[in-house]
């Protein structure tokens, strides 16, 4: 007899949850798929991860998570939350009672007697932001997985769902596993979401949305030289006419994350690869009609600079989250672009409710597994879409609106500057979402559809989310 410690992760008995424990295929091992497991594994139920990289790959560029990102990983698995702490994440103001995202002038309102000033356009306070290193979170979190949860190098090739009800997923290394349920978490490229689709369906693809990034970690020493104390050590947006620039601290205040973005109105020229090569002289030639304190940090990045197109899937947005037992989640559901930093923080809340409705469907011990899994995801997809695909699209305008030409036009620049108030609701919208309430919301749908389809279902176990 082969002992548990032999078996694939998600073949083990992992005791938990009385009655039939649906077999989770996660495809993605970025932050959402790893969080995701994370909290199907403290449910006990049984989970294998697959990604397809040799090892963990997340850039070590910037990321930010809200108070309500942080609230869903508290409810998920209280050491997510921890693992940011340890990730080096920080307040990206130095006051973290005074948490503000700031919009200030990055283009020609500046003092000639004052080269440093730049001139204040709005606050908005309350989104409790903490800036990390993508790949230190990672790496925090990675530790908390049981041996063998995560397989390495394996390409999605094909799912395949048999007579018997089984799902095969085949990788490009010529092994194959077997599943109760497959959630992909693979990004924006999702190779789940193209099978879900086709491959000749529109909506398999992402869109070029006419931006590019640029992205930096800066030593917080040469932050600290360009910007003074208090821009390096809170968060800004410059904004100007076709570009912006955002930074905040993160890795313990021992580095700044910059980010720039330039508006591009030609194609993109290969959409199977979103990153080109480029250059600061090339930025800075963009940027040379910009406020000096643009231009002085610009100068203090490296010399070779990788291009990010900007992509997302706004223009042909998914009609749904699902597919009998197959769904996607995150950036393979509904990638944003970052003009809100908000895609992450999305993410986590559909982690959450995942593992609400996949504790749900442990509970309901009379259910037939694969119905119960199918409503579940179901559940899912009316639970988080709506919420989702607005993103994409109030990130988009976000853009716009930190991108007009009136920036450049002193008889113009009032009808820029009314844009604030949009931003204000926008962005309240996305900080002040009741996660409770979500919870609440995903468990009675999920009864209620069991109830529908005249499947017997008790009220079900919150396995330790507390309302």
């Amino acid at each position: 007899m082969t002992a548990s410690a032999d078996l694939p992760y998600a073949d083990r008995d992992v005791g938990g949850c009385g009655g039939p424990k649906p077999h989770i295929a996660i495809v993605g091992g970025g932050i959402v798929g790893v969080v995701l497991t994370l909290g199907l594994i403290k449910q006990a139920i049984p989970v294998q991860l697959y990604e397809q990289a040799q090892g963990f790959r997340e850039l070590g560029a910037g990321i930010a998570f809200s108070a309500c990102a942080r609230r869903c990983m508290e409810l998920i698995d209280p050491s997510i939350p921890q693992a940011l702490v340890r990730g080096g994440a920080v307040s990206i103001s130095d006051v973290e009672d005074q948490d503000c995202l700031r919009w200030i002038d990055g283009y020609n309102q500046y003092r000639p007697d004052e080269p440093e000033y730049q001139k204040p356009l709005a606050q908005i306070g309350g989104a409790g932001f903490r800036g990390c290193r993508r790949d230190e979170f990672l790496e925090e979190l990675s530790k908390s997985l049981p041996a063998g949860v995560i397989k390495f190098g394996k390409r999605l090739e094909t799912i395949e769902i048999q007579a018997d009800g089984k799902i095969i997923l085949a990788f490009g290394d010529g092994t194959q596993a077997e599943a109760t349920a497959v959630i992909g978490c693979d990004g924006i490229k999702s190779r789940v979401r193209k099978h879900m689709y086709g491959a000749k369906n529109e909506v398999s693809y992402p869109q070029f949305t006419h931006k590019v990034a640029y992205r930096a970690l800066l030593p917080m020493t040469d932050a600290l030289e360009v910007l003074g104390t208090w821009k390096a050590n809170n968060f800004h947006h410059h904004v100007g006419p076709g570009a912006h620039m955002t930074h905040y601290p993160v890795a313990n205040h021992k580095a700044l994350n910059v980010v720039i973005v330039l508006s591009d109105p030609q194609p993109w020229p290969d959409h199977d690869n979103m990153v080109a090569e480029g250059s600061r002289e090339k930025l800075e030639a963009a940027l040379q009609d910009w406020h000096p304190t643009v231009l002085k940090l610009v100068r203090r990045l490296p010399d070779k600079l990788n291009t990010w197109a900007l992509f997302d899937l706004g223009d042909y947005p998914l009609p749904r989250y699902n597919a009998g037992r197959i769904c996607v989640a995150g950036d393979a559901a509904h990638a944003t672009t970052p003009h809100h930093g908000a895609g992450a923080c999305l993410g986590i809340e559909d982690a959450l409710c995942l593992n609400i409705l996949l504790g749900q469907v442990c509970s309901n011990n009379n259910a037939d597994l694969n119905h119960a899994v199918e409503v579940a995801f179901g559940v899912f997809d009316k639970i988080r879409r709506p919420r989702t695909q607005w993103l994409v699209n109030s990130s988009r305008r976000a853009c716009d609106l930190y991108h007009q030409q009136e920036w450049a036009d002193p008889s113009r620049r009032v009808k820029a500057e009314t844009c604030f108030e949009e931003m204000r609701d926008r962005s309240y919208k996305i900080w002040h979402f009741d996660v409770d309430d979500m919870v609440r919301q995903t468990q009675a749908e999920y009864n209620r559809r069991l109830l529908d389809c005249s499947v017997e279902n008790g009220p079900g176990r919150k396995f330790g989310y507390v309302l």
